[in-house]
């Protein structure tokens, strides 16, 4: 769809362009086309997308998926896509997503397929709630093809001892395996973004890579670990967790973690591990 007809549906609708809900419609169809190409969906596959928008992404998942199940916020497009897509193998869901039961929508629908696949250009302002939504909410879910903002897309991908790798780094990976696709330029979008956008694949793990105790203390190990990034997880982690530093770098000691290390330094096992030892002590708040 081009600038032209985005803006001739908006304005016969009467549909103004709402950034509350980060709306930013795709114009690029080869852009379009590497999303779909990615999510290697086929007649056998579910998907849900978040967002659909005017229907630009929604037009090219329909051709190719077994059924699309698409929720939309925005009160004033469910009209365009209803009309748009009438009698097609697309379920529209008018409410926010995340307050929805990704499962039992799916289940709702009562079709038999091969995957779950989420493909949808993510709103920046929700992105991580969505992610997390759908990682730590569904049993169904076995892939995400998802369009967010660059700098997130790096975090979510990034590898330990880089600038990017952080909290949300570690917890993503833990329950998926993560790659930045490609990148999307701004100019693509009516109106642009004010930053870059990225596509990133999530294929969920069916069990985490690594063995966790108790999930709870393992996310905020990883979450006080990082508090203050140029402090080391001695310092971070003893604050985190009111903690003696000598009983402290013995804990780190016995983990073989060298206290001075800064978080962005341990990989998912490190993590892992020290969360581990964490749950069976006494001695550390959980």
């Amino acid at each position: 769809m081009s600038t032209k007809n985005i803006k001739d549906t908006l304005r016969e609708n009467q549909i103004s362009v709402k950034k509350r809900f980060g709306q930013n419609f795709l114009l690029d169809k080869n852009i379009l086309s590497k999303i779909i190409d990615v999510s290697n969906i086929d007649e056998e596959t579910l998907v849900v997308e978040i967002g659909p928008g005017l229907g630009s992404l929604t037009e090219g998942l329909i051709k190719k998926a077994k059924h699309v199940l698409a929720y939309e916020i925005d009160h004033q497009l469910i009209p365009v896509l209803q009309k748009a897509f009438k009698g097609e193998n697309l379920t529209l869901i008018h409410d926010d997503i995340l307050k929805r039961n990704i499962d039992q929508d799916i289940e709702a629908l009562n079709l038999n397929y091969q995957a779950v696949v989420v493909v949808a250009n993510l709103p920046y302002y929700i992105t991580t709630p969505i992610l997390m939504k759908c990682l730590e909410e569904s049993k169904l879910i076995q892939k995400m093809v998802v369009m967010m903002q660059y700098e997130v897309a790096k975090r979510i991908t990034a590898l330990t001892e880089t600038k990017d790798y952080n909290a949300l780094s570690v917890g993503i990976q833990y329950r998926a395996k993560t790659k930045l696709a490609f990148k999307v330029p701004r100019s693509v979008f009516m109106p642009p973004p004010n930053v870059d956008s990225a596509v990133v694949t999530l294929d969920f793990y069916e069990e985490p890579p690594v063995a966790i105790d108790s999930e709870n203390v393992f996310f905020q190990l990883v979450k006080s670990a990082f508090k203050q990034r140029r402090k080391t997880i001695l310092n971070n982690l003893s604050v985190e967790y009111q903690i003696d530093k000598e009983r402290l770098i013995k804990h780190l000691e016995t983990c073989d973690i060298f206290p001075q290390r800064r978080a962005e330094t341990l990989s998912l096992l490190e993590f892992a591990t020290l969360a581990n030892y964490f749950y069976k002590l006494d001695d550390v708040k959980k």
